[in-house]
């Protein structure tokens, strides 16, 4: 195996006792890092009403981040379409590519819950799973649902404030295809109109799908022929049937004549499995604050989440997380990249990495970009 590159996935983490403006201080600083220990990638995630992450808005960051760096490319992972319009997603990237051109990733997300008449859960994966394990071993955990995030009153609320009154999602196949449409110049509407972006239109952005499962956004993004993020981190239970769904629904196009899969992971290394595990302690309290909706809380020290009272409907909500997580020292966690990347078949992986202390963070990505090289992967995509 060689020739995978690694990239970065930002949330831009608040830690505990500090501020939105330290943590933007601090996504800056990691994506110059990023940029000169040959990350491929730096992506920024988006997230509302959640006071322990700040990127409310994908294009925004990257239009400071650019200006910080030169090389990297940047990019959205992703931005949230439910709540927006194919032209305001082209306006803003086009207005980015025109002061860093060729350096864009557009990575494209639903929102909101599943769509109308969508099931609840994807089709099962080809791939045999026995004992929670793929062939090669990777941890395949139950499925986690999320059913109860879907009438949450605060999920609820952020819909209502995201929306304008009234306002009805367009259908994401169709929307997807007005973006590329508006980015190509060939936009038409029913009655015939052209619709010409300026800047956006002939924009030389990389359009990319990010997607949970092998539904919808895995069914768009290999029909339309573009490049498709897997959310292991995000949904571990479902990084296969993602893979392979857009595999299954993959057809040649003027952006890709074969799929190409990304597959993301959440890592913390440290000189030695132990330090890295101290300084994922945060991680638990962390990620069951996403997952009872009540939106993520600033990243705690060690200390703090120790003196997390657990439930066990709280552990019940995050073992899936935490068991793939992958902590450790770089040869572990270096390993188990690898494991995911054979399972998947991935053509690149996406590390996101939080810890309370941004020295911390840094650290973890310098020890994995150096044991990386030295096991002969390259930086570069293809």
């Amino acid at each position: 195996m060689s020739d995978i590159p690694l990239g970065v996935l930002d949330l831009i983490p608040v830690p505990s006792g500090s501020t939105a403006a330290d943590a933007l201080r601090n996504s800056a600083d990691l994506a110059q890092r990023a940029e000169r220990l040959g990350y491929a990638r730096y992506w920024f995630a988006e997230h509302h009403l959640n006071p322990g992450v700040v990127g409310t808005s994908p294009a925004v960051v990257l239009a400071l981040t650019a200006s910080a760096t030169s090389t990297i490319r940047l990019g959205s992972g992703a931005v949230q379409l439910g709540h927006r319009t194919a032209l305001s997603t082209v306006e803003e990237f086009g207005l980015l590519d025109a002061l860093h051109p060729g350096r864009l990733d557009l990575g494209l997300g639903r929102s909101g819950g599943r769509p109308p008449g969508q099931p609840a859960a994807p089709p099962p994966t080809a791939t045999p799973v026995v004992d929670g394990r793929s062939p090669n071993g990777l941890l395949i955990p139950p499925r986690f649902s999320s059913e109860h995030l879907l009438g949450s009153p605060r999920v609820a609320l952020q819909r209502k404030l995201l929306q304008q009154p009234g306002a009805e999602s367009q259908d994401y196949g169709e929307q997807i295809d007005d973006i590329l449409a508006l980015l190509e110049g060939t936009y038409r509407s029913p009655e015939g109109v052209e619709a010409h972006v300026v800047p956006g239109e002939g924009a030389d952005v990389e359009v990319w799908i990010l997607g949970s499962s092998g539904g919808l956004s895995a069914e768009v993004a290999g029909a339309r022929g573009l490049r498709f993020t897997a959310n292991y981190h995000v949904s571990p239970a479902t990084v296969l049937e993602a893979v392979e769904g857009y595999r299954a629904f993959f057809q040649p196009s003027e952006f890709l004549d074969k799929p190409y899969v990304s597959v993301s992971a959440d890592v913390v290394v440290a000189e030695n499995d132990a330090t890295a595990r101290e300084l994922a302690t945060g991680y638990g309290p962390w990620v069951r604050s996403i997952r009872t909706a009540e939106g993520a809380i600033e990243f705690p020290t060690p200390e703090e989440a120790r003196a997390h009272p657990w439930t066990d409907g709280d552990r019940a909500l995050v073992q899936d997380r935490l068991d793939t997580q992958f902590v450790g020292s770089p040869a572990r966690v270096a390993g188990r990249l690898e494991q995911l990347q054979e399972a998947t078949g991935a053509d690149e992986l996406l590390i996101t990495t939080i810890t309370h202390d941004h020295a911390d963070r840094v650290r973890s990505y310098e020890l994995l970009a150096e044991e990386w090289r030295r096991r002969g992967h390259s930086s570069q995509s293809s």
